[in-house]
């Protein structure tokens, strides 16, 4: 199916879409508050159906890490069995998030022989708590052998369990951590809780010296997570094999109109694809995922929602279920959602920007500024903390973020460089400046401003800008690392903040500790953090940069600075085993060696195989659809050119133009076989074959690409075998 038959096909299947939309839209939502978390296990939910010493051990177990007895399990089992099997589930899964970027399921149901010949509902503490996959068919970094299959999931009780429902199903999720047999994480989550952990006992250490400990059991980190992503009518979709099977077009030409007349962003959402979007909300409100806000992005085709905050591990099992559901709920509109990085050439990527911060259990924001910044000396010890680490483990958070696809966005004007760097806006760039002299005494402030028109009111001026070009951002109350990749999983770049900033929370408690004693007075307090943040703003201010971080010269600058510039994943993962990271990983009991070495092993496999995976894809689209259309234009072209002059009439333009396209035919073949020939290298060492990818395979794709291009912009239109960039981008 060529591209315009495509075309023809999507709008004959329009309204499809308008009888899915008007049906969602005569079943409406109930009230919000009654239909919201509907399919979520909650604990208001427990608290109904538990009798009340049962709810208060499993609170204990949730917020204070208690140990539950098997007597516990079998009667929260029996309610949560029940809440299930009344709103339709037949079948139970442990829902896990293993090492492959994706989350894994494997459904039991929930009924079992009765030994009389029936059959009942059966679901057990043990049912509840652990469950036994195979775990040797997962990546393990050469933690486990293939022969060595033993793995357990394990519930975990902080993340409440929830229903999923399909067309004539509906399904019961316990999320649980995932490891092997001898108790290693083959997961995201587990070392994401181990972090929450670390950095907890920290910043209690923290609010203990400041006396504001007081009911405060526990610190958090929180994030919401903005997701971006692209719509394609999915006639056009499956018309396109490296769409299919690598998420992201291998070949296509820049079409007149892209993004430059920046018209899309924030403009009129297209009626399918709000009617997308209702029904998508819809399902994200039934299993309690808190989306707030829902727009158009800067790229034609490309999308965004976002949510509001929650506690780190359950925002990040949320985001895991925002992308499946972004993606089950497309189809029905006659959509495929794309989650890829960089989809399309020459226009903006997808991010996943990641707004994180420290709250205690008590709902008091740690990075919350307040009004008069230069006196709040607990927010500027936390927010100190948050520059060292930063500054000290800039490499880490690089790793964090390090894959294939994110490679082709970092640096481009849609995502900040692969230098790490932080905006922090004037106002606290000012006290910052003021600490290192030695005694903050103001804060600037914002003041209003003055639209200028009687109608329209004075608002309120924030006392910084917004800075879209840093990787690492100070935003209000929270900072933004908006370098994420849009196909990530949240987890693994919180577990890297969460561990480097429980780091420096330690660091700065141990000094002030030092310094002030453990029960200081307020003034010796004061004196103590004053001058631990000079000494660690003048170590550590070379990683604040407020500037354009797009610019040649902050390029040049940070070079200057010593900061580390990776810029790409095989410069990025290998330092996960550099001896300091590991050395790190194991003080906060977040990982241990094993582990630390078996994520750098999987990622760089990563890596490798998604780059054989175009390559080869490339070849075999190049070979099979490219050549054969271009072949066929050149035979058309030819016998044009012999028909004009068998008339006697003089072609010698036309002429020049067969000789140039059929150069052009051969050039490409040319290149195409080099990265076929290419193709066929292999190293054992991960590493290596990664180094050859990015240095030897990725310029002749580039290559190869180029002169697909080009034959495109001139083989006819009924001829050229993929949907085009004018049709991918635009029918919506």
């Amino acid at each position: 199916m060529n591209g315009h038959e495509a075309t023809t096909r999507a709008i004959e299947h329009a309204s499809s879409w308008r009888e899915r939309a008007r049906a969602t839209s005569a079943a409406g939502i109930q009230r919000v508050e009654d239909y919201f978390g509907s399919d979520v296990f909650s604990q208001r939910t427990m608290q109904q159906r538990l009798p009340k010493a049962i709810y208060k051990q499993l609170i204990r177990a949730i917020e204070q890490g208690d140990r539950l007895s098997a007597e516990v399990a079998d009667v929260v089992a029996a309610a949560m069995k029940d809440w299930a099997v009344e709103r339709g589930a037949t079948h139970f899964t442990h829902w896990f998030q293993p090492l492959t970027g994706q989350t894994a399921e494997k459904h039991d149901a929930l009924i079992a022989p009765d030994s009389r010949g029936g059959m009942i509902y059966a679901f057990s503490g043990g049912d509840l708590t652990q469950g036994e996959p195979d775990a040797s068919s997962f990546p393990s970094g050469g933690l486990r052998a293939t022969f060595e299959a033993r793995g357990y999931t394990a519930w975990d009780a902080s993340s409440p369990a929830f229903l999923i429902r399909g067309e004539n199903n509906v399904t019961l999720c316990i999320p649980t951590a995932f490891v092997s047999w001898t108790s290693d994480s083959l997961d995201q989550k587990t070392p994401l809780l181990r972090s929450m952990d670390a950095i907890s006992t920290q910043a209690m250490r923290l609010l203990k010296l400041f006396g504001t400990d007081d009911g405060v059991s526990r610190v958090y980190t929180t994030v919401g997570a903005e997701q971006e992503y692209f719509l394609i009518d999915k006639f056009l979709y499956y018309a396109r094999p490296d769409l299919v099977v690598c998420d992201r077009t291998l070949f296509g030409a820049r079409p007149p109109k892209g993004q430059q007349l920046e018209d899309h962003y924030f403009g009129s959402i297209p009626p399918r694809v709000l009617a997308y979007m209702a029904e998508m909300e819809s399902e994200l409100y039934r299993v309690g995922i808190p989306v707030k806000t829902r727009h158009n992005e800067v790229a034609p085709g490309q999308f965004e929602i976002a949510p509001t905050f929650e506690t780190a591990n359950i925002a990040c099992d949320h985001q895991m279920l925002v992308m499946e559901t972004i993606k089950r709920v497309a189809p029905r509109y006659g959509f495929i959602a794309i989650l890829h990085e960089k989809p399309f050439a020459g226009l903006n990527g997808s991010g996943k920007h990641n707004n994180w911060a420290m709250s205690t259990d008590t709902g008091v924001n740690l990075l919350d500024p307040r009004d008069e910044t230069h006196t709040n000396m607990q927010f500027l010890v936390f927010l100190c903390g948050v520059i060292r680490a930063i500054d000290l483990h800039a490499d880490l958070v690089r790793a964090s973020i390090a894959s294939a696809a994110n490679d082709h966005r970092l640096g481009a004007n849609e995502a900040p460089p692969a230098i790490i760097s932080i905006f922090l806006g004037d106002m606290l760039m000012d006290i910052v400046e003021q600490l290192e002299q030695g005694k903050p005494s103001r804060t600037i402030k914002g003041g209003t401003v003055d639209l200028g028109a009687l109608s329209l009111p004075s608002i309120p001026r924030h006392s910084g800008d917004r800075n879209r070009t840093s990787p690492f951002a100070f935003t209000g109350n929270k900072f933004e690392l908006r370098a994420v990749g849009s196909s990530a999983t949240a987890a693994w770049p919180n577990t890297i903040l969460n561990t480097i900033v429980a780091e420096s929370l330690d660091y700065l408690a141990t000094t002030l500790e030092k310094e002030a004693g453990k029960n200081p007075t307020p003034a010796k307090l004061e004196t103590a953090v004053r001058k631990v943040l000079k000494d660690v703003i003048k170590e550590h201010k070379r990683v604040i940069f407020n500037g354009d971080n797009y610019s040649e010269d902050w390029h040049k600058e940070a070079e200057k600075r010593g900061l580390p510039h990776l810029r790409d994943s095989v410069r990025a993962i290998p330092v996960l085993s550099q001896n300091k990271n590991i050395s790190l990983f194991k003080k906060y009991k977040v990982m241990n060696d094993a582990e630390v070495k078996s994520r750098a092993n999987i990622f760089m496999s990563r890596y490798v195989d998604q780059l054989l995976i175009e390559s080869e894809q490339m070849v075999v689209m190049g070979r099979t659809m490219i050549l054969p259309a271009a072949l066929q234009y050149q035979q058309r072209l030819a016998s044009a050119i012999k028909a004009t002059m068998d008339a006697g009439v003089d072609c010698k333009d036309s002429k020049s133009s067969l000789e140039h396209f059929v150069d052009l035919v051969q050039r490409f073949n040319v290149a195409l076989t080099s990265l076929q020939e290419a193709d066929n290298y292999r190293h054992d060492d991960p590493v290596k074959t990664a180094t050859w990818l990015k240095d030897d395979v990725m310029p002749l794709m580039n290559r190869v690409r180029e002169l697909a291009d080009e034959l495109e912009a001139e083989v006819a239109a009924d001829l050229w075998p993929l949907p085009s960039y004018r049709e991918l981008l635009f029918i919506k």
